[in-house]
């Protein structure tokens, strides 16, 4: 049986999603959000009645959903792992993780600029604007620029003002 299930889980998230909107928000399938809650239970199925597989346990970590349906939104995170979470615990409020090992937080969005700190590995960060390239981050009350290439919870050719 779980040898089914994780079959359906992976064709569930190599569907196309060029253009969709969720069918109950109508906002953009994918889209990334954060979690809201300190901890969220992660069902196997959208409702109560769904076992929990595991539980995220931490505010602020990025997510992405990939569907919907009621009150309950199917994520992955940044290892392609997720299922069915209420939407009561998670946030608009956009995050990034750091996934290289001392990522360098610059000054401005060009090559050389004065590095004001350097981002380990699973940082969490508050996203700003971002650019072709570059994304503004504010991590642990450091703020500056970081390459779209060494986070996750942003699209590679998604723009912010």
């Amino acid at each position: 049986m779980l040898f089914g299930i994780l079959i359906s889980y992976s064709l569930t998230i190599s569907i196309s999603y060029a253009g969709q909107r969720g069918q109950v928000t109508n906002l953009p399938i994918p889209r990334f959000v954060s979690m809201k809650a300190p901890e969220g239970n992660v069902r196997r199925g959208p409702g109560l009645s769904h076992r929990v597989d595991w539980i995220f346990k931490e505010k602020n970590t990025p997510l992405q959903i990939i569907a919907e349906f009621g009150h309950w939104r199917q994520v992955i995170d940044r290892e392609g792992e997720g299922g069915w979470m209420h939407y009561s615990l998670l946030s608009g409020v956009r995050n990034v993780v750091v996934l290289n090992e001392l990522t360098p937080l610059l000054a401005k969005p060009t090559e050389g600029m004065p590095i004001i700190a350097y981002l380990e590995i699973g940082v969490l960060a508050r996203l700003g604007k971002c650019n072709n390239h570059w994304c503004k981050l504010n991590a642990e009350g450091y703020k500056g620029w970081a390459l779209k290439s060494s986070i996750w919870g942003v699209f590679p050719d998604e723009i912010r003002d």
